[in-house]
């Protein structure tokens, strides 16, 4: 008996989305034959085979990809609005797809053309997966660098054509200075250290560790990655810019990176919500007690959801600012953003928590959805760039015009 998810694909796989609005309408209508498939998406670690030819025909991964080589060029809300409804039918997956297919516009932003043309015109879709913190050794040679080690949480690599690993490079002159790198796949080995209780949660996310054993990296398929791009000095905009003549390509990390965590986290919510519903005993003595968990959980849900898209607007504007004004964003500006945006997942993660403590010690069992959403928001918890207490300090040193003291910032 065939698979209905399956079933309902392949149905509608010759329906090619053309516009934001139609792709948000297929990733709604894919919410709950996501859900069906939980359990295999948990298992495999990542997302099937099967579903990311579909992911590859409908062109999810060219949502971010310039419009110079076949892609849509949506903005930030547009995309992380189809990606928070993806995350509503499987918040880890969606965490897999959300970073994998995101790392376009990190390229499309500072690489020069010529490595553009080469990876966007390439006959293979170009995905990437990014360790954004350094890892491994790297050491100058003739033309380029030789990068050794294992770089781990590496989401959304399953799929990926491509790995983009930060290192720290010793220079000729003994200075040490933060390099991404764009290796390709046939250059890495992905460990098999991922899946179902490997972990305590974000199980499907594909965030597998990688290994590079001594791996040449030409000189032109690096660029120089300090504190996300925050202070960079873009007078002259950057490669994106100028290429692509679109403002969002200036290529600031700081807030679209953490959105990209943050979705997951806020369909895990929306998808707590749903769960939480079944554990209702209307007439019980709590029952008080459960309609307001739920009326509260979900205002904290919402508002989440609000924050973000206030978040990515903002970006857009600063964006159009520099356009208009050639007025950069600030670091201020860009650590405000970041921490709005973990004040968000705050807020979602809270709700998820409240939905957890209040749904009863079922809740709890083996196979719960309840307990799976919860978590997925526990390893969001736990992720370097979502420790918003630690984050604040960085925040009030900036408005008190202080050293950060912050990624050499």
């Amino acid at each position: 008996m065939q698979n209905t998810m399956y079933v309902a694909l392949r149905e509608n796989c010759d329906v090619i989305p053309t516009s934001a609005l139609h792709f948000h309408q297929m990733a709604l209508d894919m919410r709950y034959l996501l859900r069906e498939k939980q359990d295999e998406h948990n298992k495999l670690g990542t997302y099937s085979r099967e579903l990311h030819e579909f992911f590859l025909k409908q062109g999810v991964y060219r949502l971010l990809q310039p419009k110079k080589y076949g892609g849509f060029e949506f903005s930030f809300a547009e995309y992380y609005r189809i990606m928070l409804a993806i995350s509503e039918g499987h918040p880890s997956l969606g965490w897999n797809l959300t970073l994998g297919a995101s790392h376009t516009f990190v390229v499309a932003s500072h690489w020069p053309e010529s490595v553009q043309d080469e990876l966007f015109n390439n006959d293979e879709q170009f995905i990437a997966a990014h360790k954004a913190l350094p890892a491994g050794t790297c050491k100058r040679v003739n033309q380029g660098y030789i990068i050794d080690g294992v770089f781990s949480y590496c989401s959304g690599i399953t799929y990926s054509t491509h790995a983009i690993v930060t290192v720290i490079c010793d220079s000729l002159q003994s200075s040490q200075y933060s390099m991404s790198c764009i290796i390709p796949r046939r250059d890495f080995e992905i460990l098999d250290d991922w899946g179902e209780y490997k972990t305590l949660g974000m199980w499907a996310s594909g965030s597998n560790s990688i290994r590079l054993n001594s791996v040449f990296v030409p000189e032109r398929m690096t660029v120089p990655s300090h504190a996300f791009y925050a202070d960079q000095n873009v007078d002259n905009g950057t490669e994106g810019t100028r290429i692509h003549q679109n403002p969002m390509y200036l290529g600031y990390l700081m807030a679209p990176y953490h959105a990209s965590l943050l979705v997951p986290i806020i369909g895990a919510s929306k998808a707590a919500l749903e769960e939480f519903k079944k554990y209702e005993k209307p007439g019980d003595i709590n029952e008080m007690v459960f309609v307001r968990t739920l009326g509260l959980a979900t205002l904290l849900s919402d508002s989440a959801e609000a924050v973000l898209f206030n978040a990515l607007d903002k970006y857009a504007s600063f964006c159009q600012r520099w356009e208009q004004h050639r007025l950069p964003m600030t670091v201020d500006e860009n650590l405000r953003l970041w921490g709005q945006l973990q004040q968000a997942g705050r807020l979602a993660s809270e709700g998820i928590d409240m939905l957890f403590r209040n749904a009863g010690s079922s809740a709890s069992l083996k196979g719960s959805r309840l307990l799976q959403y919860f978590n997925d928001a526990q390893m969001y918890r736990g992720h370097v760039g979502s420790q918003w207490e630690h984050f604040s300090l960085y925040v009030g040193r900036s408005v008190l015009n202080r050293k950060i003291s912050f990624l050499d910032l």
